[in-house]
């Protein structure tokens, strides 16, 4: 069986991408798993120095950890519960309802998708401030619950979705929330698990907004709390990375159980005609 000269070199550049996605990670687990890895001045050395658990068990015996990961987590499913929900609703009532406005708000979503958050940071805490929401899980939820980008991914798929099913279960005796829970719902799941990812990765690595908006252990995320592994002098690498790992562990987790799920959704409206 011969082997085309143009599959090679594809699977060459692809192989040479893979390694230097993977490498990063790699790197984390290394540092992770060594005591004081700063010590070190070359790779070689850092390799054949003892590897250890001790900064894990370190980091998950702290007074702190476990509540900067139950806060992230807390914060992370809801906003991504929230996006689900509200963007596909959202998005429905965009692509088949019509009202006054309708091309005017569309193309304010696909406005707002071009300007950067940091731009909103100042007024959004302000207003945060107005509502007396700092420090609380309000500030870290709310704003983020329905966003532009998972109203427009959800609203160019559900244009896809025959209307002639709707129109049938209209016929049924069907109502609105029936059509969305029963129809829009269940044919939308392959989009609406890449939203779910993207929202969750999105949120559980949020920083700037956690690190405004709160300033107490109570009500801090774990991509803050990292931070505190970081010295005026020094950087506590092995404890950092150690962190770093264990915070990365659910959205692998998810990928592996989603994966296929997330190509399907990525990939589907390519296939619909």
């Amino acid at each position: 069986m011969k082997i085309k000269a143009s599959n090679v070199l594809l699977y060459s550049v692809f192989s040479i991408l893979a390694i230097i996605m993977i490498f990063p990670m790699f790197w984390m687990l290394i540092l992770s798993l060594k005591s004081y890895p700063e010590q070190y001045t070359n790779f070689g050395d850092l390799l054949n120095s003892r590897f250890t658990f001790a900064n894990f068990r370190d980091v998950l015996q702290s007074d702190s950890f476990d509540i900067y990961f139950v806060n992230s987590t807390i914060v992370a499913s809801f906003v991504t519960l929230g996006n689900v929900f509200f963007c596909t609703v959202t998005a429905y009532a965009l692509a088949r309802r019509n009202f006054v406005g309708k091309s005017l708000l569309i193309s304010s979503i696909l406005g707002v998708l071009i300007i950067p958050s940091h731009i909103i940071m100042i007024p959004l805490y302000r207003m945060m401030v107005s509502f007396e929401w700092i420090n609380t899980y309000y500030s870290l939820i709310v704003p983020w619950l329905v966003t532009p980008f998972g109203i427009f991914l959800v609203w160019q798929y559900i244009k896809m979705i025959p209307i002639e099913l709707e129109d049938a279960a209209k016929i049924d005796g069907a109502g609105l929330f029936r059509i969305l829970f029963e129809i829009i719902f269940p044919l939308s799941r392959p989009i609406l698990v890449v939203l779910a990812i993207f929202t969750f990765l999105s949120n559980w690595n949020s920083f700037l907004f956690p690190f405004i908006f709160t300033n107490d252990i109570d009500h801090r995320t774990l991509s803050v709390g990292l931070t505190f592994y970081l010295g005026k002098q020094s950087i506590d690498w092995g404890h950092l990375m150690a962190g770093a790992t264990i915070s990365s562990l659910p959205i692998i987790i998810l990928f592996i159980i989603f994966q296929r799920h997330i190509i399907k959704g990525l990939i589907s409206g390519a296939l619909k005609e």
